[in-house]
């Protein structure tokens, strides 16, 4: 299961997401991006990973490619982390 929470602030949205970014939520969570990216630009847009359990290869795609659209990810709890050196190798260390 995957809970996704989405918190718009004047300057920037944020997407929480907890639980396990694989399977049928992969498409729950690429729905949510695609509402989000109508509406706004996405490098006003955060994904919180901390909540982030596991992913599969497809949830790590979407990861990127929301990266790469622009979004920044924030992470900062080992798995988390791991999954965004995975994703957005550029990002370096420093990156939450």
């Amino acid at each position: 299961m995957l809970r996704i929470t989405v918190t718009t602030l004047p300057e920037r949205t944020r997407i929480i997401l907890e639980g396990r970014l694989c399977g049928a939520w992969v498409a729950e969570l690429a729905a949510c991006w695609r509402d989000q990216i109508a509406t706004r630009d996405a490098r006003s847009i955060e994904v919180d990973l901390e909540g982030v359990t596991s992913t599969d290869a497809t949830g790590k795609a979407l990861i990127r490619t929301m990266h790469h659209q622009g979004a920044s990810l924030a992470a900062t709890e080992v798995m988390a982390r791991t999954i965004v050196d995975d994703t957005s190798p550029d990002l370096g260390p420093a990156a939450t």
